[in-house]
């Protein structure tokens, strides 16, 4: 047990160090990359709790990350959706919401909820060295496994619901994929179930993006001369994901 403790200290403090690197980017607007390193940082670090729910400190640090998720999210929406138009022959519109995103870098670095996330997970380590020492990280293995378990199980019932909601889909499908990922010593999935889950997740991001956007060209007016390229892709890409949450539910689990 003290060797997974040991582990579970050093990934906390290595997505610090990685959370530390992406804010000083995002200071001096190093790279374009910065925002979307914090966030799936981020996503990381909440993978790594909620198996942990219920020790101290795991409550607060949740919800200082929640913040920073909620904050950062509607500038990565905007990020995602300048590059493609600068892709796509849209230079105008693009530069409009590249210009707001230089001016938000480093307002995001500096923010509150950045700052309150990096305090709390600075003394994190030391919160889970006192549950250690006080006998509350017995069988810690078990617990996790039971949570992950969780996590599988309510995929299963959603990818075998007849009316399953895509956004909801996407979010467990998320979350069962980061959770593997923190905890791989303790996965006992079936052996292709990665790679689905990231095709998977692929998939229904792509669908994402058109939906998101199409509710933006709405709004914004500028949008407009996308539309229907958009309504496009996102029947095509409806299509392919439910081919691919077919062959995930097909490969890894029982009917």
């Amino acid at each position: 047990m003290s060797a997974l403790v040991d582990r579970l200290v050093a990934h906390v403090l290595s997505l610090e160090v990685r959370l530390l690197a992406c804010q000083a980017r995002m200071t001096a607007r190093t790279d374009p990359e910065a925002l979307h390193d914090l966030r799936t940082t981020v996503r990381r670090l909440r993978s790594l709790l909620r198996p942990l729910r219920g020790l101290p400190g795991v409550e607060q640090l949740e919800d200082a990350a929640a913040a920073v998720g909620q904050l950062t999210t509607p500038w990565r929406d905007r990020e995602v959706l300048a590059a493609y138009l600068l892709e796509h022959g849209q230079p105008e519109a693009a530069q409009r919401r590249m210009a707001q995103m230089a001016e938000a870098y480093p307002t995001l670095a500096a923010s509150a909820e950045v700052a309150s996330l990096l305090m709390i997970l600075d003394a994190f380590p030391r919160f889970l060295r006192a549950s250690q020492r006080q006998g509350l990280l017995e069988r810690l293995d078990k617990r996790i496994e039971k949570r992950l378990g969780k996590q599988w199980k309510n995929l299963d019932v959603a990818l075998h619901d007849p009316a399953h909601d895509r956004h909801r889909l996407r979010l467990l499908i998320k979350r069962v994929r980061y959770g593997i990922e923190a905890y791989p010593e303790l996965d006992r999935l079936p052996k292709p179930a990665l790679s689905r889950l990231k095709s998977a997740q692929g998939a229904l991001g792509d669908w994402h993006d058109c939906w998101q956007w199409l509710a933006r060209a709405e709004l914004e007016p500028d949008l407009q001369p996308c539309v229907v390229t958009w309504q496009a892709t996102m029947a095509k890409a409806e299509i392919k994901a439910d081919r691919v949450l077919e062959k995930l539910s097909a490969t890894c689990f029982k009917s």
